[in-house]
C-alpha cells in the first residue's frame, strides 16, 4: 500500500504581505507530477488546507481544483482539518464527496470510524483526527479525567476501533514531544500542546500535520511531512518535499521524499549595500526573482533602501540592519524580547526571581492548567 502524505498547505497564506496564491498553484502542480510519477493508492492532508478559518474565495477554488485533479486519478484522498481551518467548512459535503473517493473528516463527535482500503497483505485502516482540543474530547467523554492534551488525544485514540491484526494509520494534526518548530507556526501556550508519542503506539504510521519542517519523532513510523513551501525565513534552510510511505505486510514500513523545487525560493543574505548591489554579486544567482531577507551591514542607513534594492532584488520582503548601534539596541532590549516568550515561560521567569527557586513540576501542570483554561475561554 502506497500512500503520499502532505500536510499545511495554508492556502491563501501572505508571508511580510506578498500574496503565496501563485507560488502555491505553482507547487501543487508539482505535487500532481509527482503523484503521477509515484502512482500511489492514495493521498492523506494532514490539516491546515487554508490559512484562515475563513479562506478568500480564491483559496477555495484552488484547493477545489487540486481535489479534482486527485479525483480524476481515482485516487482515495484523506482530508482532516488543522488548527487554521474551520472544521465545519472542511466537513462541509464530505458524505456526498465519499464516492468520488474523497473523504473530509467531519467535525469530531466522539467516533472514529476508519475507512478501509485493501491490498495483497490485507486490510489498511485509516483513522482521521483533525486537530481538537482538550474541551472537544472533554465535551463527548466527561468523565474520563482530561487535563493535557496528552490525556486528550489518548482518550480519543482509545474510543477508536482500532484492530491491532490490522495495519493502522492515523491521520492528525498536532504538535508532539520533540519535533522542531519553525517561526510561522503558532506558538504553543507554554506548552500545554504538547502531546507524548507513546499516544500512538497502536498504529503502524502516523501522518503529522502542524509542524512546517519535515522531520520523524523517534522513528520514521511518526512524521511530519512539512510544508510544501517555505512560510518563513526561519525555513530558509529546509528542503520541502512530500513524503511516500509504503505499507508491506504488518510491521513492514518504507518511508521517503520526493523533494519540491518552488517557483521562488527564499533567501537570506547579508553584507554592505555596496556589496550586495555589485553585479558581479547577485547576477549568477536566483536573488533577483527569490523572496529575500537582506541584512546591511553599512554603519548609516541608506536612503530608500527598500526602494533602491528592490529594483535589483524584486521580491524582497524583510529589510534589516546588522551594525554597532542595531547591536547595542539588542543589549539594551536584552536578547530574547518578550514578545517571544509564551506565558508560561514568562510566569515561571517571575516566579523564580520573585522565590530565588524554579516552580515544582505540580506548579508547572497546574500553571499549564490554568493557562489553557484562560486560551480556550479566549478562542
Amino acid at each position: 500500500m502506497k500512500l503520499i502524505h502532505l500536510s499545511d498547505l495554508h492556502l491563501g497564506k501572505r508571508v511580510n504581505e506578498f500574496s503565496m496564491l501563485e507560488d502555491q498553484e505553482y507547487i501543487l502542480k508539482k505535487i500532481i507530477n509527482a503523484i503521477d510519477d509515484e502512482c500511489p493508492d492514495g493521498i492523506i492532508i494532514a490539516g491546515d488546507i487554508y490559512d484562515k478559518s475563513i479562506p478568500s474565495a480564491e483559496a477555495v477554488e484552488l484547493f477545489d481544483d487540486f481535489l479534482v485533479s486527485l479525483a480524476k486519478r481515482k485516487l482515495q484522498v484523506f482530508v482532516i482539518s488543522g488548527n487554521h481551518d474551520s472544521p465545519e467548512r472542511i466537513a462541509f459535503g464530505n458524505r456526498l464527496m465519499d464516492a468520488s473517493g474523497i473523504h473530509l473528516s467531519p467535525v469530531y463527535d466522539g467516533n472514529v470510524i476508519p475507512f478501509c482500503l485493501h491490498d495483497d497483505y490485507g486490510e489498511v485502516n485509516i483513522f482521521m483526527l483533525p486537530f481538537v482540543k482538550p474541551a472537544n474530547i472533554r465535551r463527548f467523554f466527561p468523565d474520563s479525567g482530561i487535563v493535557s492534551y496528552t490525556d486528550a488525544v489518548r482518550i480519543a485514540i482509545q474510543n477508536m476501533p482500532v484492530n491491532s491484526a490490522n495495519r493502522n494509520v492515523l491521520i492528525t494534526h498536532q504538535f508532539v514531544m520533540g519535533a522542531l518548530r519553525s517561526e510561522s507556526e503558532d506558538i504553543s501556550v507554554g506548552g500545554s500542546d504538547n502531546i507524548d508519542a507513546s499516544v500512538f503506539d497502536e498504529f503502524d504510521y502516523v501522518a503529522l500535520g502542524h509542524i512546517h519542517g519535515p522531520q520523524n519523532i523517534g522513528s520514521e513510523r511518526v512524521r511530519y511531512s512539512g510544508t510544501p513551501l517555505k512560510y518563513s525565513f526561519s525555513e530558509a534552510s529546509h528542503q520541502k518535499s512530500i513524503t511516500v510511505v509504503e505499507l508491506g505486510e504488518k510491521g513492514c514500513l518504507s518511508v521517503r521524499t520526493v523533494s519540491l523545487t518552488p517557483q521562488r525560493d527564499m533567501a537570506e543574505i547579508k553584507g554592505s549595500y555596496n556589496e550586495l548591489t555589485r553585479k558581479s554579486y547577485y547576477e549568477n544567482t536566483s536573488y533577483q526573482d527569490d523572496y529575500m531577507h537582506i541584512t546591511l551591514t553599512d554603519e548609516e542607513d541608506i536612503l530608500d533602501a527598500m526602494g533602491k534594492l528592490r529594483v535589483i532584488y524584486h521580491n524582497l520582503m524583510k529589510l534589516d540592519y546588522d551594525n554597532k548601534r542595531t547591536r547595542h539596541s539588542a543589549e539594551v532590549n536584552g536578547s530574547d524580547a518578550v514578545e517571544t516568550k509564551t506565558p508560561f515561560e514568562l510566569f515561571a521567569e517571575f516566579y523564580e526571581l520573585q522565590n530565588n527557586a524554579p516552580m515544582s513540576e505540580e506548579q508547572s501542570a497546574l500553571i499549564n492548567q490554568m493557562i489553557e483554561k484562560i486560551w480556550e475561554g479566549e478562542k
